[in-house]
């Protein structure tokens, strides 16, 4: 089965990856979990807990991996603007510590 699923904090392809993902998967670029709440359609930071589950638990590191029975990987969980503001905080540290002596 095909599916569109990228990796909610760098933006990787995880079309390689089967489906359901597993607790263990990770995104093969930046090796982030994969099976938390910011890959998941319930996950919404605009409502009570982040998530549109009622019965789900309630999580409060959503990107560390869970076992959740509501869990299904969505197609837009990535947002090219949060790793923007990654990228450039990255630099910016760069920036600080580099020595040119």
């Amino acid at each position: 089965m095909s599916h569109n699923i990228a990796c909610y904090r760098c933006g990787e392809s995880l079309a390689a990856l089967s489906l359901p993902l597993s607790m263990r998967d990770h995104c093969p670029a930046c090796n982030a979990d994969l099976h938390v709440c910011k890959m998941c359609r319930n996950y919404d930071p605009r409502v009570a807990r982040q998530c549109r589950e009622d019965g789900a638990d309630d999580v409060t590191d959503k990107e560390r991996p869970g076992f959740c029975d509501w869990f299904i990987p969505s197609e837009n969980a990535f947002e090219p603007g949060r790793k923007s503001a990654a990228d450039a905080a990255k630099s910016a540290l760069d920036a600080l510590f580099d020595n040119d002596d």
